[in-house]
């Protein structure tokens, strides 16, 4: 039988080979590998396919990112010698059509994908066990052997002073934002927050940014804070951090939110909330199948995404082992190869990599130089700025730098930081090595294409020095 969509209403009880609860990056793959398997699977979404980085993630935002990135370039233009007859506009109107187009075409690609899987059924609803193999959607009770977690996360809504006193936006209600904001307070300075406040900055709107923490992006080393502080910086976004006191009040039509004794309120027509993501785990009765969580609310898995509970495996950002579309796909890797291919893949594999889309881009692979020095080897560093990278000055884009860090004794690769043109390209160069475990010799010997970004991380494993 071909998929079926169910209305989650009509009384029956039925079994399955597999039931798989959220089809995000992990689920709906995983749907497909256990369907062409010969299995029957049972695929269970609330909300809408594709889960967070379809609908209110990666895909639309950088999609807007490039069209901040096309305004921000226009207006550079006279730095190019390209001259206009007028002054650059931005039609926020096109730029959420744009956002939304390329959403739903991905949906409803993935929609029809999943329509066309023989022994698949997707039922639309809210899943909660009744126990360790049963399932209820709605009036359905579902059974199976096999039971797959994939239910992501969502905004945290932290219960600060005066919050439920004012409309705020989220990373997901700023996807149906259809105005654009006058003045955009974002609380929050890490990942998608700054990524909102340099593509709302681009397309004109004022825009303050206001981190607890005593800078912004804390997981990252402090000279690459410092150096997306400046990018930040530079383009006229008001940056505040150390705010040991927010609080939010309405003022006429805006809102007041403060953040330090002694400093006045920053007051803006809208505010996004950007405090990171509680996991969807609260609402699926896990207790009921006897799934252990932790204290953050994760799934509780081991190397190969078992639960406490055979037979339940948790994928994605609900296991708490990463919160990005690749780790999320890479879960669903390792289910299918432990699964159905005999091949012993662990999430211990994994090396940590991710990128921040702000404008350089920040790519980043392994160890920050704060690990290593934490971890008490002895290390090497190669730096190099932006301002000497030969295709950085030709474009015109020489914010940032590039850093390696490797273990001195073994000349193992540790990690790599890239903030820079393409910097979430480049940085792929590393992690592949990384993945060969080949020494960063074998990076210092090899020819890289001229003129591009990359072409420089040869050159800095060949300067390595000493890390102080």
């Amino acid at each position: 039988m071909t998929a079926q969509t169910l209305n989650a209403k009509t009384l029956s009880a039925k079994t399955f080979d597999a039931i798989i609860i959220g089809a995000g990056q992990a689920g709906s793959p995983l749907a497909g590998r256990l369907t062409a398997a010969g299995m029957s699977v049972a695929l269970i979404e609330r909300k809408l396919v594709g889960g967070t980085c379809v609908n209110t993630g990666c895909m639309p935002t950088k999609t807007m990112v490039a069209s901040a990135y096309a305004a921000h370039l226009a207006r550079r233009a006279a730095d190019y010698g390209v001259t206009f007859p007028g002054p650059v506009g931005v039609d926020y109107s096109r730029i959420k059509a744009r956002k939304d187009k390329v959403t739903d075409d991905a949906r409803g690609n993935l929609e029809t994908w999943i329509a066309g899987m023989e022994r698949c059924t997707l039922y639309r609803g809210h899943a909660r066990f009744e126990s360790a193999n049963t399932v209820r959607v709605g009036d359905d009770l579902l059974s199976a052997e096999k039971i797959f977690l994939n239910t992501g996360g969502r905004a945290s809504v932290p219960d600060l002073p005066g919050i439920h006193d004012i409309d705020y936006l989220t990373n997901s209600s700023m996807m149906d934002l259809d105005v654009l904001p006058r003045h955009l307070i974002v609380v929050g300075g890490s990942y998608i927050s700054l990524e909102f406040a340099q593509m709302f900055r681009r397309f004109g709107s004022e825009v303050t940014v206001i981190e607890k923490s005593p800078r912004l992006t804390g997981r990252e080393d402090e000279d690459v804070s410092a150096a997306i502080l400046s990018i930040l910086e530079n383009e006229g976004i008001a940056v505040h951090v150390g705010a040991d006191d927010i609080g939010f009040a309405k003022q006429g039509g805006d809102i007041a939110v403060s953040f330090s004794a002694g400093q006045p309120p920053a007051v803006g027509s809208h505010v996004l909330l950007a405090l990171g993501r509680t996991l969807n785990t609260d609402d699926l009765g896990l207790d009921k199948a006897g799934v252990e969580v932790d204290g953050r609310g994760a799934v509780v898995v081991d190397d190969q995404l078992r639960t406490s509970v055979p037979g339940i495996w948790a994928m994605g950002d609900c296991n708490g082992k990463g919160a990005f579309t690749h780790t999320s796909y890479n879960d669903y890797e390792i289910v299918a190869a432990n699964l159905l291919d005999k091949d012993t893949r662990r999430i211990s594999d994994r090396i940590e990599a991710y990128a921040l889309y702000i404008d350089p881009p920040l790519g980043r692979c392994g160890m920050t130089e704060t690990a290593v020095r934490k971890s008490g080897r002895r290390a090497l560093v190669g730096q190099r700025p932006m301002t000497r990278v030969g295709r950085a000055v030709e474009k015109g884009e020489t914010q940032g730098f590039m850093k390696i860090l490797v273990d001195a004794d073994t000349r193992e690769i540790l990690g790599c930081s890239v903030l820079g043109p393409g910097g979430d390209e480049a940085v792929h160069c590393v992690l592949d090595l990384m993945y060969a475990k080949a020494p960063v010799d074998t990076l210092a010997r090899a020819v890289h294409i001229h003129p591009t970004v990359s072409e420089l991380l040869p050159t800095i494993a060949q300067e390595l020095k000493p890390l102080a």
